[in-house]
């Protein structure tokens, strides 16, 4: 049963962090080079990181409970404090992801709409226009949860496979 809760925790980070990656080095890059313009290209990819944020939602939860399953089920899955650190980190990154997606994504939703209302896209409006400044600032803040979701991950999947079989 042990070895069965093991697995199924390493999946749901491998799933999360396999989603991150492609989005982050695929999705987002091929929609922004591929698609004939920005406001079609942050509709898709707006699109995409709410329902990858979804998806890590849920594997969050499933690596919790499964985390704390294991720890009830057997004495050899490592000590508590490792444990804890775990969850603690599968924790910090269900935050990023909750923060990101009903914090920053739809303020960023209500800024293009109110830029693109006259008929222009984002990358229209003056860099120094305060819609836009607030814009580029929740992207980059967005762009730094990922990166410390994806961080946070790698560190988690590695202690995850430490546990003793």
């Amino acid at each position: 049963m042990s070895n069965i809760l093991r697995y199924l925790m390493i999946l749901a980070l491998a799933v999360w962090l396999g989603g991150e990656l492609f989005f982050g080095a695929v999705l987002a890059p091929t929609a922004f080079s591929t698609l004939p313009n920005a406001a079609l290209a942050g509709a898709v990819v707006g699109t995409a990181l709410k329902r990858l944020h979804w998806i890590g939602l849920i594997c969050g939860v499933v690596y919790l409970v499964t985390s704390l399953l294991l720890f009830r089920v057997g004495p050899l899955t490592g000590s508590a404090p490792a444990g804890l650190l775990r969850n603690l980190l599968a924790v910090a990154m269900l935050a990023l992801t909750l923060t990101s997606q009903v914090a920053i994504i739809p303020r960023m939703d209500q800024l293009r709409s109110s830029m693109e209302q006259g008929g222009a896209t984002v990358t229209q409006i003056p860099t120094n226009d305060a819609r836009r400044v607030s814009f580029d600032s929740l992207h980059r803040l967005s762009t730094r949860l990922e990166g410390g979701v994806m961080l946070l991950g790698l560190v988690l999947l590695y202690l995850t496979t430490r546990i003793p079989a």
